[in-house]
């Protein structure tokens, strides 16, 4: 499953994969890479955007850079 297909607000995912993109250097730079822990914090109604708590901070994503991040 993706980051964008998740659903359960509040509930903590591992990073599994991070897809190979051109905006995949800048999405390790900002802490997702495999084994990091992430939680979903909230989702707009169409899906975008998509807030999530990396370590402490939050970051926004569009969907179409969620759709990059596999997670369990």
């Amino acid at each position: 499953m993706t980051l964008d297909e998740v659903s359960n607000l509040s509930k903590s995912y591992i990073v599994t994969e991070v897809k190979k993109h051109p905006l995949t250097t800048k999405l390790v730079d900002m802490g997702l890479f495999s084994g990091k822990e992430v939680k979903l914090l909230f989702k707009a109604p169409f899906g975008d955007p998509i807030a999530i708590d990396v370590q402490g901070y939050t970051l926004s994503l569009r969907k179409e850079e969620a759709a990059l991040i596999s997670v369990a």
